[in-house]
C-alpha cells in the first residue's frame, strides 16, 4: 500500500517537473543585449561605488577639526561659531537610499571578484533561466560580505526571477523558486538589502491586484475567443464533411449510372430481339440471351466493384485478412476480392457487346498506346460507354465510330454515330450522364463537348491532358 501511495506521489511529481514546452529561439540581438545587462551592471556598480566612497573620504576630510588649533586665552570671549565647512566641488547629496553602495579601498579587489560572480550568470538568463536563478541565489550568502555586492546580487535576482517566471519551460520549478528567493534575502540581516518603505507599501499592494485583474480579464477574453474559434472549427468540419458526403453521393451516382444505365439498356435490347425471332429463329434468339447474360454478369462485377468499396471497411472488420473466397457482398461464387476497374483495355469488349445487339460499330486506335493512370483510363472508358448508351437509347438502327487518340500530350476521345429513331427507352433520359461526365473530366482538366453534326447524328469529343512520355 506504501509502495503504491509512494508511486503515485512520484508519478505526479514527476508531472509536475515535466517541462511544458521548450525555451524560445535567442537571436543574436537578444545575446548581444543580455550581455550588455551583466556588463551595465557591473559597470554601474564600480562607478557609482567609487564615486560614494571619494565623497565619503572627501566629506569627512573637510569635516575634521582638530580642537587643539582653537584654544583661546584665558579670559577671551568665545568668537561666534564659524560655519561648517562643505567640501568644494562636491555635488550635493539627496537624501533617499543609493541605489549602489560604496566600496571600500582595502576591499576593492574582492568586491570587484563578487561582482563579477553575481553577474556573470545573467549573460545565460535566457538560454538557462532556471538555473541562472538558482545560481544567483547559491552566491547571495557568499556577497552578504561585501554590502555593494550584495546589493547588486539583489538586482540580479530580480532580473533573473522575471526571466525564469517568463522564458523557463518549468514552470511549476520557476513559480516556487519566486518566494524562496524572496525568504532567502529577507534572512540575510544586512543593511545592503533593499527595504520597502511605508509610503510604498500601499503601491506594493494595489498595483498587483490591478496586474492580476487585468490578467484575469486577458484570459477570459482569450478563453472566449478559443471558444467562438472552436465553434466555428466545429461548423466549418461539419460543413466539410456535409460537402465531401454531397460529393461521394454524387460520385456513387455516377458510377451507379454509368454502370446501370449501359447495362441495363444493352440488355434490354438483346432481350426484345431475342423476343421477336424467339420463334422464327431459336438459334439468333439463345445468341441475343447469351449476349444478356453477359451484359449482366458485366455489369454485375461492376456494381460489386462499387459496393465493395462502400462495404471495405466493414468486410475487412467482419472478415479480415483470412475470409474466405466468396464470403460477405463482395465475393462471390467465381471468386473473392474486388474486380479492376475497367480501361481502355476492355474497350473491345464493350464495343463487342453493343456489336451483339445489332449495331455495327467501329473502334479505331491511333497514336502510340501506353500506360495511362488508372483515374484517367476509367474516364475514357466511362465516356465512350455514355457515347454508345446514348446511341442504343436515341438512334435504333444507327452505325457508330469510335476513336482513341494518344497523344504526346494529350488524349482524345470521340464517339459519333449516325443518327437513327429514338428506342422505347429514351425518354427516361435526363441528361445526367453528360453532366457526370464533365465532372469525371474535370478531376484530370479535361473538357467534353457533346453535340448533333450538321451531316446528321451526334458526337461526343472528349480531351484529357496528359505528361510528356
Amino acid at each position: 500500500m506504501q509502495g503504491a501511495t509512494a508511486g503515485r506521489l512520484w508519478a505526479r511529481l514527476r508531472l509536475l517537473l515535466r517541462p511544458s514546452g521548450s525555451l524560445p529561439p535567442l537571436s543574436w540581438r537578444g545575446q548581444v543585449f543580455d550581455v550588455l545587462v551583466a556588463l551595465g551592471l557591473l559597470l554601474a556598480a564600480v562607478v557609482e561605488g567609487n564615486d560614494q566612497d571619494r565623497e565619503q573620504r572627501a566629506s569627512a576630510e573637510y569635516g575634521h577639526r582638530d580642537p587643539l588649533e582653537y584654544q583661546d586665552p584665558p579670559g577671551y570671549p568665545d568668537p561666534p561659531a564659524p560655519p561648517a565647512p562643505v567640501a568644494p566641488d562636491l555635488p550635493a547629496r539627496r537624501p533617499g537610499p543609493e541605489p549602489f553602495l560604496p566600496i571600500e579601498d582595502y576591499e576593492i579587489g574582492s568586491t570587484v571578484v563578487m561582482l563579477l560572480v553575481v553577474v556573470l550568470p545573467l549573460v545565460f538568463r535566457r538560454r538557462c533561466p532556471l538555473a541562472v536563478l538558482w545560481l544567483v541565489l547559491l552566491t547571495a550568502p557568499l556577497a552578504s560580505d561585501y554590502n555593494a555586492a550584495l546589493r547588486v546580487s539583489f538586482y540580479a535576482c530580480v532580473i533573473a526571477a522575471y526571466t525564469a517566471a517568463v522564458y523557463s519551460p518549468y514552470r511549476v520549478p520557476a513559480l516556487a523558486s519566486l518566494p524562496a528567493a524572496a525568504f532567502i534575502y529577507t534572512q540575510i540581516q544586512e543593511p545592503a538589502v533593499p527595504t520597502v518603505p511605508q509610503n510604498a507599501v500601499p503601491f506594493l499592494i494595489l498595483i498587483p491586484i490591478v496586474l492580476a485583474a487585468n490578467g484575469l480579464r486577458r484570459w477570459r477574453r482569450r478563453a472566449d475567443e478559443d471558444r467562438a474559434r472552436l465553434s466555428r472549427l466545429e461548423h466549418e468540419q461539419a460543413e466539410a464533411l456535409r460537402r465531401a458526403a454531397e460529393h461521394e453521393r454524387a460520385r456513387i451516382a455516377r458510377e451507379l449510372h454509368d454502370v446501370v444505365t449501359h447495362n441495363v439498356s444493352v440488355m434490354v435490347i438483346q432481350a426484345g430481339a431475342a423476343r421477336k425471332v424467339m420463334r422464327t429463329s431459336p438459334e439468333q434468339a439463345r445468341e441475343a440471351l447469351l449476349s444478356v447474360e453477359a451484359g449482366g454478369r458485366a455489369a454485375m462485377a461492376e456494381l460489386r466493384h462499387v459496393m465493395g468499396l462502400l462495404t471495405m471497411d466493414d468486410d475487412e472488420t467482419a472478415g479480415g485478412a483470412g475470409a474466405p473466397a466468396g464470403s460477405g457482398p463482395v465475393g462471390d461464387a467465381g471468386g473473392g476480392g474486388l474486380a479492376p476497374q475497367p480501361g481502355l483495355d476492355r474497350l473491345e469488349a464493350l464495343v463487342q457487346r453493343v456489336r451483339d445487339t445489332g449495331m455495327p460499330v467501329r473502334l479505331t486506335v491511333t497514336g502510340q498506346p501506353r500506360p495511362l493512370p488508372p483515374g484517367i483510363e476509367l474516364t475514357a472508358y466511362r465516356v465512350v460507354q455514355e457515347a454508345l448508351t446514348n446511341t442504343v437509347k436515341h438512334a435504333t438502327g444507327a452505325s457508330a465510330t469510335v476513336l482513341v487518340e494518344y497523344g504526346a500530350d494529350q488524349l482524345r476521345v470521340e464517339a459519333t454515330d449516325t443518327g437513327g429513331t429514338p428506342g422505347v427507352s429514351a425518354a427516361a433520359g435526363n441528361g445526367r450522364g453528360l453532366i457526370g461526365l464533365r465532372e469525371r473530366l474535370a478531376v484530370y482538366g479535361g473538357t467534353l463537348r457533346a453535340g448533333h453534326r450538321l451531316s446528321g447524328g451526334y458526337q461526343v469529343a472528349a480531351r484529357i491532358p496528359l505528361e510528356a512520355p
